[in-house]
């Protein structure tokens, strides 16, 4: 077990990252001291598999639960699915010291944060993610939102949690879809911090996809760390030193709200969006062909997309997965003008120099941002 301290004064907070660690969970709580009345927000399948367990485990340690069950899609990140759970927390808290669990993946830990944020102007959460890339990301950092039809995270506040625990034990019930789309915020990690890490992703990806412990444990810790240390220096985004974590992420979003949050998943989305900068990176001379390739070869090997594919159905491992609309040239750049790094009317985009070296620039041509994405779908 590893533990990563992230310093933001009175705000700061733990990582805990270890095997099999999700039955010490109330013992970290009780050292909170922040309440003793548990909100778990998860969806049905975490439900079922842990609930009990963890129901048991709470009881046993004086703490009062109680379950609330949301579909782990996207569909959940709206102002409805948070109106639905304000008012079941509203009803269930009378006379209680009410803190929230955010058990699962990167949806449920967005809508936990917003509604820890908002509801009686801010309770107590704990994020305890399920999914690669929550453990490596999502969970970390204070970033809350929900969506809109314009776009993905449009709405959203910065809201910290007490606590963030990744047990890699419960990644090895993740399909493989899923952590594939987890391996694309890893790749994005080595590509723009990290070097050592890129490397350790082209010879050891087999054994993430094959759900071994050591290198689960490796990545998620490593992560966690880089995360951290950028969320310390610039908690909010306002030094541009944390937009450097949104590389592949201005075209993804634009991908996943262009195909109506259906059909590419985020990290699927995310890879996409990674070619799509690394390209722009090569077209404005920051990036030689052979960085380009590597990052290339990477994403071909791991198993992640490297085309837009434009048809309302999608062919992943598990079979035809239906997307809401089609995905056009047109539909992705009308979501890229809602993306939240436009400033001043201007566009931003993080951008590579090599392989751990980042440049984050401003005004990229539409014609380039057009040819990379043609060449794409």
């Amino acid at each position: 077990m590893r533990t990563i301290k992230v310093n933001l004064g009175k705000r700061s907070y733990k990582i805990i990252v270890g095997t099999d660690i999700l039955k010490e969970l109330p013992k970290y709580i009780s050292a909170l001291g922040i309440g003793k009345d548990a909100y778990i927000i998860t969806n049905k399948f975490l439900r079922i598999k842990y609930g009990k367990k963890m129901e048991e485990a709470l009881k046993k340690s004086g703490f009062s639960v109680r379950f609330k069950l949301v579909p782990d899609t996207e569909t959940s990140k709206s102002f409805n699915m948070v109106n639905v759970v304000l008012n079941d927390i509203a009803g269930y808290d009378k006379r209680k010291q009410i803190f929230i669990i955010s058990f699962g993946g990167g949806v449920i830990g967005d809508l936990s944060g917003i509604v820890a944020s908002i509801y009686k102007r801010g309770i107590p959460y704990i994020q305890v993610p399920t999914t690669l890339l929550a453990q490596v990301d999502s969970s970390i950092g204070g970033k809350t939102a929900v969506d809109l039809n314009q776009g993905k995270n449009l709405v959203g506040t910065f809201y910290q949690p007490r606590l963030v625990l990744s047990d890699v034990e419960l990644l090895r019930t993740l399909d493989l879809r899923q952590l594939k789309a987890g391996l694309a915020e890893v790749i994005k990690y080595g590509i723009i911090k990290d070097k050592q890490l890129f490397s350790y992703l082209e010879n050891h990806f087999l054994d993430i996809l094959e759900r071994k412990t050591p290198a689960f444990t490796f990545i998620v810790r490593r992560c966690s760390s880089i995360k951290a240390g950028i969320v310390e220096k610039d908690e909010k985004e306002e030094k541009g030193l944390r937009t450097i974590l949104n590389f592949g992420h201005t075209l993804g979003h634009a991908i996943e709200a262009a195909g109506g949050f259906r059909g590419y998943n985020h990290g699927e989305a995310v890879a996409l969006g990674i070619l799509c900068a690394a390209l722009i990176s090569k077209k404005l001379g920051m990036l030689s062909d052979e960085s380009l390739l590597r990052i290339e070869s990477l994403i071909r090997a791991v198993g992640l997309p490297r085309k837009i594919i434009p048809r309302n159905r999608f062919l992943f491992d598990e079979g035809l997965q239906s997307c809401g609309k089609k995905l056009t040239l047109s539909g992705i750049l009308k979501a890229y003008y809602h993306d939240k790094k436009f400033k001043n009317a201007r566009n931003r985009f993080v951008l590579i120099q090599g392989i751990g070296k980042t440049k984050i620039v401003e005004d990229i041509p539409l014609r380039i941002i057009k040819e990379v994405l043609r060449r794409r779908i």
